[in-house]
């Protein structure tokens, strides 16, 4: 605070909102008045700022409560159709996330979608299991329910309205699913998220006046900041927060439960936080635009501790439609709704300037040096730990007689073969040998599997076990950065260095 002169209080800008004096802009407008009037005379000319998100949130939820049934019950588990809730909190309390799973597979349906339809006043199929004593007799329950019929419905979500959001893309050779939505092979798209200059955190990116306590606009209802959020990085820009509201009093046009194919449920909810104007310096910091607010383009294709940065973008670039990537244009596609997003500051904007909407003082700023840790575990095992480097490779200019030949003489079910300039051209199997003696093939070009499954010498083992899976094979080739063969890794390799592991973590504990 020190070196400025707060020219406004709290206080004072609710009393602008309670005799309709109150001047209002959405946060998409505000570098326009800086740019034009210079940030004092803003400050002097605007009173809040609004700003609006609607995006997919996946760590979001609401704690129910369904009264006493009679006879009394202490659930164990329940269901909502069919979507389990946790339980684990008191006999008739549950907690249910948004992205749990229907427990009928063939549905595209779960958390997200029970909550959305609770806000729209649908009946749920509610299902109980619990254990039995004296005060609780009852062992299961089964009824219909709907949001008016129970206690309490509190939406508690741990980490909503992130600061900023990474743009994913993917460098492999197949589609990936992931919460960042479907990514194409080849960099062939870029998907991105967060609403750009209507970011809340982005406005206000040191927290002077978005803290504990602070009121916002919640899926149609009032609501209010409790905290940072899960996974709180202010550090690298990464700030989350942790929010509350009345799920009775939200409105669905401003929650949706979605699946993304591949991967599962989420919940897309609206935020919008008022940013009081106190002083220049706010009014400088809301004074933002798409081209101010930038990310990275993160590689999805590669494990997540490696993931490269392939470049750094404005929200002005992606929301154009294309992006230059890798020397190519490459389509840009937003998960969030910027519609909505507007939507939300409108609407906050409206309710402030009728009177609807005060603002509140936050009783305890945010953390602004807290960084994210990765789990703590065991050191994963990674390829080199466990690949042969001994390999023997064909040429592929070879007879399929002297690929069998040296299949024999190297006991290998597995071959690489490489071309002319000594890098990975393919592979090929006993089978394939087996295969090409029973229809006559003599050319190895004709057998050969020439799309390769590959590793890399740091790649961690769990990965490489999940490639084998998914692909159904049992061996694959070791490649640096040239596509050299450096190394094989078989199940074979992988099942020896388990089984070492175990029969050492045996030993410890006896």
């Amino acid at each position: 605070m020190a070196g400025t002169m707060t020219e406004k209080s709290i206080e004072e800008i609710n009393e602008r909102i309670e005799d309709g004096s109150v001047r209002v802009v959405t946060a998409d407008r505000m570098s326009e008045i800086v740019s034009e009037l210079g940030a004092e005379e803003a400050a002097k000319e605007v009173d809040v700022v609004t700003t609006g998100t609607f995006g997919p949130m996946c760590s979001s939820g609401v704690f129910l409560n369904f009264g006493h049934a009679d006879p009394p019950i202490k659930m164990q588990r329940v269901w909502l159709n069919d979507v389990e809730a946790y339980a684990g909190i008191a006999a008739v309390d549950a907690y249910l996330g948004a992205t749990q799973l229907s427990e009928d597979k063939e549905l595209n349906y779960g958390g997200g979608h029970v909550i959305e339809d609770l806000v729209a006043g649908k009946p749920l199929e509610m299902r109980a299991a619990g254990y039995v004593t004296d005060c609780y007799p009852r062992k299961d329950l089964e009824t219909t329910i709907t949001l008016e019929d129970l206690n309490q419905a509190i939406m508690v979500n741990p980490r909503n309205a992130y600061q900023r959001y990474a743009s994913a893309t993917n460098s492999t050779d197949r589609t990936l699913y992931t919460y960042m939505g479907t990514l194409l092979p080849n960099y062939r798209n870029v998907n991105y998220s967060g609403a750009g200059a209507l970011s809340p955190l982005y406005n206000d990116p040191d927290f002077e006046t978005i803290g504990v306590g602070t009121r916002i606009f919640l899926c149609g209802a009032g609501g209010y900041v409790v905290g940072m959020g899960t996974q709180h990085d202010p550090i690298h820009r990464f700030g989350t927060l942790m929010v509350t509201g009345n799920l009775k009093e939200m409105n669905p046009e401003f929650l949706k439960g979605a699946t993304f194919h591949g991967y599962g449920v989420t919940l897309y909810v609206g935020i919008g936080i008022p940013i009081p104007i106190l002083n220049e310096r706010m009014a400088k910091k809301t004074a933002i635009s798409d081209a101010d607010v930038v990310t990275d383009v993160i590689d999805y294709g590669v494990g997540r501790r490696e993931r490269p940065v392939l470049r750094t973008v404005t929200y002005e670039e992606l929301k154009s439609g294309m992006i230059e990537l890798e020397g190519k244009e490459v389509l840009t596609s937003p998960l969030s709704s910027f519609f909505m997003a507007n939507k939300v500051a409108d609407e906050l904007t409206s309710r402030i300037e009728q009177g609807e909407f005060f603002l509140s003082q936050p009783v305890e700023r945010l953390s602004r040096d807290t960084v994210v840790k990765p789990m703590k575990q065991p050191e994963l095992p990674l390829v080199k730990d466990v690949m042969i480097r001994e390999v023997k490779t064909v040429d592929d200019r070879a007879s399929i007689a002297e690929a069998a030949k040296l299949m024999m003489e190297s006991q290998s079910t597995h071959i690489p073969v490489l071309s002319g300039d000594g890098k990975l051209a393919g592979m090929v199997t006993a089978w394939d040998i087996s295969t090409a003696v029973a229809k006559r093939h003599e050319e190895l070009s004709e057998i050969m599997t020439k799309k390769v499954i590959t590793a890399g010498l740091e790649e961690p083992l769990e990965l490489v076990i999940r490639k084998m899976e998914r692909s159904n094979i049992s061996a694959l080739p070791v490649i640096d950065d040239e596509r050299r063969v450096i190394g094989m890794v078989s199940s074979d390799e992988i099942s020896k260095l388990i089984g070492k592991r175990k029969k050492w973590q045996w030993k410890l504990r006896i």
